[in-house]
């Protein structure tokens, strides 16, 4: 039963939400690149300064 706090710390942690301002991963760029799963997602930031995700 040693492992059973270990588990609900582990799970407590998976549904904490992170947040990442978007300028921070862009970098002063207008795109990147985003690899998921053995796929490749480009993060786009518009001249309006809205977000397209796209794979």
């Amino acid at each position: 039963m040693k492992n059973e706090p270990n588990k609900a710390a582990q799970s407590a942690q998976s549904l904490e939400r992170i947040r990442l301002d978007a300028l921070t991963l862009l970098q002063g760029r207008q795109e990147l690149e985003i690899a998921h799963r053995g796929e490749i997602y480009r993060l786009r930031m518009t001249r309006n300064g809205k977000l397209i995700l796209t794979k």
